[in-house]
């Protein structure tokens, strides 16, 4: 996901996307300790997608 298409989301929206990406990263974490995981490529992308939502969170916040 690009910072682009996030700056264009509500606040409500952005919270709603954290939490989808939180909620992601624990299954993938649960899938990766039980040996089920296929991409394990996928956990850094979903840290880095948290990381930028919560980024724009912070550009919207000092606005």
């Amino acid at each position: 996901m690009k910072a682009s298409e996030l700056k264009s989301l509500s606040l409500g929206e952005l919270e709603r996307k954290l939490d989808d990406l939180r909620q992601e990263l624990f299954n993938l974490k649960f899938q990766n300790a039980t040996g089920q995981l296929e991409n394990p490529m996928k956990l850094g992308v979903t840290k880095k997608d948290i990381a930028r939502v919560l980024t724009v969170m912070r550009q919207l916040a000092a606005e």
